[in-house]
């Protein structure tokens, strides 16, 4: 049975092919108290971009039903075709933005990975955030340049049966594997090394070598962005992870990085 939600998306990851669903963009987000919830199947790219495509901290109205079968995971929703209305935007610059971001995007932080691997065994949880207690590297690990065939085979099929308006190209694949090493606030932890699958990760790699740079340079200021910017100093860096329908390991699906207050000003983001 459906049911409608208000969402405040906080993630978007890469798009990539798939045999089951087409062409496949884990979107996660968080209800009005904080709760996580993961939209999927969503074939972004043939969204209307005037009515219909959203924005990372975004409100959106849509109506969901609870995914079944192989996905237990317990924020997992299936969005019902043709009722996702984007709403409003929250500001993206700012001290204020951020706080109210921080209001819902880290309601339900917890504190490592360790205690989400706990939550995992609990209740199936399968999204989360928290804050990294060190950010050691960001490792680029050079990839096949092309999707699989035979998921390009399948998208082709599938598109070409469903009569689709759309372009038969799947998105452009990123050849590089980028991956964060990291340790957690926790006296557990012997230290992470997770894949990161932020869409603007990809869409930053692919605007660097549009404007000229090549694969290893774009890599590199990838690394530079999502590395010494967004993990630097002087920002408060949380990371949004989730897990691999299938496998159970936890990827980092996206990043929260705003400015750490000033020495005279409380603390926003904590619980």
């Amino acid at each position: 049975m459906a049911e409608t939600m208000d969402i405040l998306i906080v993630v978007k990851t890469y798009p990539i092919p798939s045999k089951k669903y087409d062409e496949l963009v884990c979107t996660a987000g968080v209800t009005k108290d904080g709760e996580f919830v993961r939209l999927y199947p969503i074939n972004f790219r043939d969204l209307d971009p005037s009515s219909e495509q959203y924005q990372k901290y975004q409100w959106i109205n849509v109506e969901v039903e609870k995914h079944g079968g192989r996905d237990t995971r317990k924020e997992s929703y299936r969005p019902v075709h043709g009722t996702l209305r984007p709403q409003r935007r929250i500001p993206t610059e700012g001290d204020p933005g951020w706080a109210e971001r921080a209001r819902y995007a880290l309601a339900k932080k917890s504190r490592s990975m360790e205690e989400l691997w706990d939550k995992k065994k609990e209740d199936r949880t399968s999204l989360g955030v928290f804050r990294p207690q060190e950010v050691r590297d960001l490792v680029v690990t050079p990839e096949d340049p092309e999707w699989d065939e035979s998921f390009l085979a399948a998208l082709r099929q599938k598109r070409l049966w469903e009569y689709r308006k759309k372009t038969l190209r799947p998105p452009r694949k990123v050849p590089f594997k980028f991956q964060y090493v990291f340790r957690c606030n926790d006296d557990r932890c012997n230290g992470h090394r997770m894949m990161i699958t932020d869409w603007e990760l990809g869409a930053l790699f692919w605007k660097l070598v549009d404007g000229g740079g090549s694969y290893d340079q774009a890599a590199q200021k990838v690394k530079q962005k999502y590395l010494d910017e967004m993990c630097g100093p002087d920002r408060d860096t949380h990371f949004f992870v989730g897990t691999v329908l299938g496998h159970g390991t936890w990827l980092v699906i996206g990043v929260f990085w705003p400015k750490k207050p000033g020495p005279r000003t409380a603390p926003l983001f904590e619980m």
